[in-house]
């Protein structure tokens, strides 16, 4: 039986969300990849509220998650899904330039699985997030609810 492996990303910037697909699909790393540009967008996914409300149920086996957007930055999109007795096993993985000891000491303290800074060069971002896919979509073990027979 198939499984249906979903993730979520959550960036404002088009060049990063264009790189992050190809690269996830060199693998053919999960069925879908539902691209979100902000965290009001990311929230409304993940509750399935709004334009998400009639998505598919079960959660994404990984978010990741830029800190910097508009609307609702990633620590508030964090913060919130891991106060949420009911969503806080999702891995969520923070995608971000930011190499400031406060963003990642903050990250953590609120519950992030991992923090990647973004490497600036091309080739080196696309191995980075291949590597981030084969981890979360691939090798490690889903919570429970996260992944759906097909």
């Amino acid at each position: 039986m198939n499984t249906l492996k979903r993730i979520l990303l959550a960036e404002d910037d088009s060049r990063d969300v264009e790189l992050t697909l190809a690269a996830l699909a060199d693998f053919d790393l999960a069925n879908e990849i539902v691209v979100v540009r902000d965290g009001v967008e990311a929230l409304d996914y993940v509750y399935r509220r709004g334009p998400f409300a009639d998505r598919p149920a079960g959660n994404p086996v990984v978010i990741l998650l830029d800190l910097k957007m508009p609307r609702l930055d990633g620590r508030q999109v964090l913060r919130q899904l891991k106060a949420d007795e009911a969503l806080r096993l999702i891995p969520i993985v923070t995608l971000t330039s930011s190499r400031e000891n406060y963003d990642l000491e903050e990250c953590y303290r609120l519950g992030v699985n991992a923090y990647v800074v973004k490497p600036v060069r091309f080739t080196e971002f696309v191995e980075v997030v291949k590597s981030l896919g084969v981890f979360w979509a691939l090798i490690n073990e889903p919570p429970p609810g996260s992944v759906k027979k097909a």
